[in-house]
Parts: C-alpha cells; sequence; structure tokens
C-alpha cells in the first residue's frame, strides 16, 4: 500500500483561537440551552415564533465543526504516525467522559435529593435506571431504545465516540483526495445520501430521527466537517472568497430561518460557514471569545443539571406564591445566566481540575514506557 501523503499548501492557514469560529461555538452553546430551555418558559417560545424551534441546528453545527477541529487538531499527527488509533481515542474518550459521569452523579443526587423532601420529578420516566446505566457508558445514540432523560443532549457525545473511532482510518482515506470541489462534494452527497436512506428505512428526515438513533445521524455530518477541514488544509478557498462566502452562508441562514424551516439548506448554510471561517486566520484574537469557546462544552454538558434544578425551584415557588406574568418571565430568564455561572464553576472548579490531573497521569505513563524502553 502506497504511503499516505499530506497534499497541504505550501503556506497552510495557522489555526488560532478566539476567532469568529470560536465566537459561533459560543454562540451555538447559548442557542442549545435556549432551545431546551423554551418549553419551561410561561409561554413554550416555540409558540412564540417558530424559529425557537429549530435550535438542533446548533447541534448540527457542533457535529459539523467537530470533525473540521479534529480533522484540523489531529489530522496530520495521523498521517505522520505521531498519533496512534489507541492514543487518539484515548485522548477523546478522556476529555468527554469523566464531565459526563460527573455530571450524570450530581444529577443522580438532584433526584434522590428531590425525592426525599417529597419533590417528586414531574416526569419520572426520564430519570430510569436504565437511562442512567446507558447514558453512563455512552451508548444512547447507538440504536438502542430508553436511554432518553437525564442528561438528554450527551446523545451527542455517545454518536460522536463511534465517529472518533472511525476518524483515523476516514482521514487517511480521504486524504488521498486532492480536489477540494470533490471533498465538498463528498461531504455533501453524505448528507444528502444519509437523509434518502433515512426517509426510506425510519420515514424521517435524518434531522429529525429519534435520539436513540444519533450515530445515524452524526456520522454524515461529522464526515462533512472532516472534508471541510481537509479542504482548508489545502489552503482553499482564497482568503477573499471565504470573506465573502462567509456573509453569503450568514446571510443565507438567516433568512431560512425567518422564511420557514429549511433544514438540509440550513445544514449547508452552516458548513458554508464553518468552511469560510475555518479559512481566514484570527488577525486579532480576543481571550475573551476563546474563554466563552472553552466554557462551551461545560455549558452544553451541564445545563440539564441547571435547568433540573432551577425549573424545580420555579415550579416550587409558583406553587406557593401568586406570581404576576412578568415576574415568571423574569424567573425563566435568569435561568440563562444560572446556566452560565453553573457552567463556569464546573469547567475552573471540577472539568479544568480532573482534565489537568488527567493528563499529568497519562504524560507520566509516558514517561515511565520510554525511561522502561531505554532501561531495556
Amino acid at each position: 500500500m502506497p504511503p499516505v501523503v499530506s497534499h497541504s499548501a505550501p503556506d497552510p492557514v495557522p489555526q488560532g483561537r478566539g476567532g469568529p469560529l470560536d465566537a459561533l461555538r459560543f454562540i451555538a452553546a447559548l442557542l442549545i440551552v435556549l432551545y431546551h430551555f423554551g418549553a419551561d418558559a410561561p409561554v413554550e417560545l416555540a409558540a412564540l415564533h417558530p424559529v425557537f424551534a429549530r435550535g438542533y441546528l446548533a447541534t448540527d453545527f457542533f457535529l459539523i465543526l467537530s470533525g473540521y477541529v479534529l480533522g484540523r487538531a489531529y489530522g496530520p499527527g495521523i498521517l505522520a504516525g505521531r498519533i496512534g488509533f489507541g492514543d487518539f481515542l484515548k485522548k477523546r474518550l478522556t476529555r468527554v467522559w469523566p464531565a459526563q459521569l460527573m455530571v450524570l452523579a450530581a444529577l443522580g443526587a438532584v433526584v434522590l435529593l428531590a425525592g426525599l423532601i417529597g419533590a417528586a420529578p414531574a416526569h419520572p420516566d426520564h430519570f430510569s435506571l436504565r437511562a442512567m446505566v446507558m447514558q453512563a457508558l455512552l451508548v444512547q445514540a447507538w440504536g438502542l431504545p430508553g436511554g432518553g432523560g437525564w442528561n438528554h443532549q450527551s446523545w451527542s457525545l455517545s454518536a460522536l465516540v463511534v465517529c472518533y473511532a472511525a476518524f483515523p482510518l476516514t482521514w487517511r482515506w480521504i486524504s488521498r483526495m486532492v480536489s477540494p470541489s470533490a471533498l465538498l462534494a463528498l461531504g455533501m452527497a453524505a448528507v444528502m445520501v444519509g437523509d434518502l436512506i433515512c426517509l426510506r428505512v425510519f420515514e424521517h428526515h435524518i434531522y429529525d430521527l429519534d435520539f436513540s438513533l444519533g450515530v445515524v445521524r452524526t456520522a454524515p455530518l461529522f464526515l462533512l466537517g472532516v472534508c471541510i477541514a481537509r479542504v482548508v488544509e489545502q489552503g482553499r478557498p482564497s482568503v477573499g472568497m471565504a470573506r465573502l462566502l462567509a456573509w453569503l452562508a450568514g446571510a443565507t441562514l438567516v433568512l431560512l430561518q425567518l422564511t420557514g424551516r429549511f433544514d438540509l439548506p440550513s445544514i449547508f448554510a452552516i458548513a458554508a460557514i464553518v468552511l469560510a471561517l475555518g479559512r481566514l486566520p484570527v488577525q486579532r484574537p480576543s481571550r475573551l471569545i476563546e474563554a466563552g469557546a472553552k466554557l462551551s462544552f461545560a455549558l452544553f454538558i451541564t445545563h440539564a443539571l441547571t435547568g433540573l434544578v432551577w425549573f424545580g425551584g420555579m415550579k416550587a415557588l409558583s406553587g406557593r406564591l401568586r406570581l404576576e406574568p412578568w415576574m415568571d418571565w423574569a424567573m425563566w430568564a435568569g435561568s440563562i445566566p444560572a446556566a452560565l455561572v453553573g457552567a463556569a464553576l464546573f469547567h475552573r472548579l471540577v472539568d479544568r481540575p480532573v482534565q489537568a490531573w488527567l493528563v499529568g497521569r497519562r504524560d507520566r505513563r509516558r514517561v515511565a514506557r520510554a525511561a522502561g524502553l531505554v532501561n531495556v
């Protein structure tokens, strides 16, 4: 088998933090929170305007972005043989699994405590032992029923685990392709063919699948992101074209949301935005934007916990006091900053220290293995 060669451009775009793509990462995380919290508003947000019912497009953005980021961050190392399959998968699991387990443990404690004081959850079927085990193992999106509830949005992490396992081989395969047009056509075709298969087999569009089939929804979007990373690696499109594409794709996405539900064109508009902003170098990095991007994972993984506590407290308070409608709305609006505060605390006090400990432990093992080889 001939060696895999990276056909990167002579002046590949340097990766940078604190730019527009990082800003979109934070905004998308906020939109996911708003989408999930909207059902608990005094009047469900989707009833006020249909656009509030399309927060799932922010999840699609993250799925595409995941493929793109992994391609840009790990692609060269995989081709050069510096990163093996085992090391890559271990790194990715180490990043997402501990946070999921800690949030699940906190959710379990909250539900148990609420039961002890007689404040049973409004939907007890959302907190089954089966779902807890499936989510702890991150298998709830692998086609098995009964994994909903609890930290419900983590279905995307479950699906991404499968994509992580396939990424090294996928990257080696698409790295043989040198045509940007062919790469983009491959990614878009994967989404469209996947949608047609889902309509035929499951009688639903790919973006309307049940969360238990999350792998089916995620894989084409992840592949599209990987293809975009390969195109950007080659220095395509030009910087000027990328700026124009960013504005056109952004305007198209906004118009699509204002006009009606056009999910497939919206997904391709999102992909175009990732391509355009990924191609543009970050000329004026912002530490605030970078911090927001780093906070986005904590916001994503913890907002179900924050929402359970916040809206449970709202329900208890409303049952004892007669509140004016504006007070109900004010209390609901407070859930957004509460989610940000909860995410910031989790990121700073829990997730970051745990990740630092795990990375340090991994590095010590690597040094010990290297020393053992030298001694031999």
